[in-house]
């Protein structure tokens, strides 16, 4: 996540050198709205979301402080954000990185990550998405259901003041019926591990994987 707050670095700096707005794009306190039929630009603010109409293209979104939405059919080259959630509706894809630090991630039907999806807190739902540069998160949730597809596996990483977890602070790992997880699935803290016996999913380190049948594991 150094890329993420380096990003907030800069745009930080700006806001305080009175950067003013170039355009509808680019904007220090706001949000920014991109609508379909323009030439594809960078989306661009520090206190603000960026909505990403259905069928619009930008080369990348970019904010601090502030939600990512990413609509139907929509693309981009890379999708980040500090402290807020960021989602891909149907059929939407990021060729490059979708990155978090205070998020969650919803990938909806179709979806596609063409990088790397990550996180450090916020839960991490796909529903029939594919990521193509495996997940990485800390404190974050899954649930990975439908016909979704991981490749390069998953990793939760040991956070950097983990010492004793308990009840709600174990993350919640779900690989359901017809998800497939491709690379290795390396956890370097306690995880609850669900896989259902109809998914798919390559080796497990660091955990024990609770088979389940049916649509759903026990809550």
């Amino acid at each position: 996540m150094r890329g993420a707050f380096s990003l907030a670095a800069a745009l930080l700096v700006l806001a305080g050198c009175g950067y003013s707005d170039r355009d509808d794009s680019h904007k220090v306190n706001g949000s920014v709205h991109i609508v379909a039929g323009r030439a594809p630009v960078e989306a661009k603010t520090v206190n603000g979301g960026i909505d990403i109409d259905a069928n619009a293209n930008v080369t990348a979104a970019t904010t601090v402080n502030g939600g990512v939405h990413l609509g139907a059919h929509a693309t981009a080259n890379s999708l980040t954000t500090v402290n807020g959630s960021i989602t891909l509706d149907a059929d939407a894809r990021a060729t490059g990185s979708v990155e978090s630090v205070n998020g969650a991630f919803t990938l909806r039907e179709g979806s596609e990550v063409g990088g790397s999806l990550e996180n450090v807190n916020g839960n991490i739902e796909l529903n029939s998405a594919h990521v193509t540069g495996g997940i990485k998160t800390v404190n974050g949730s899954m649930d990975i259901t439908g016909n979704s597809r991981v490749e390069h596996g998953i990793l939760v990483k040991r956070g950097s003041t983990d010492l004793v977890q308990f009840g709600n602070d174990v993350p919640r790992i779900v690989i359901g019926p017809g998800a497939t997880v491709e690379g290795e699935l390396r956890f370097e803290r306690v995880v609850q591990l669900y896989v259902s016996d109809r998914a798919t999913i390559g080796p497990v380190v660091g955990a024990t994987a609770i088979r389940f049948s049916g649509d759903a594991p026990p809550s």
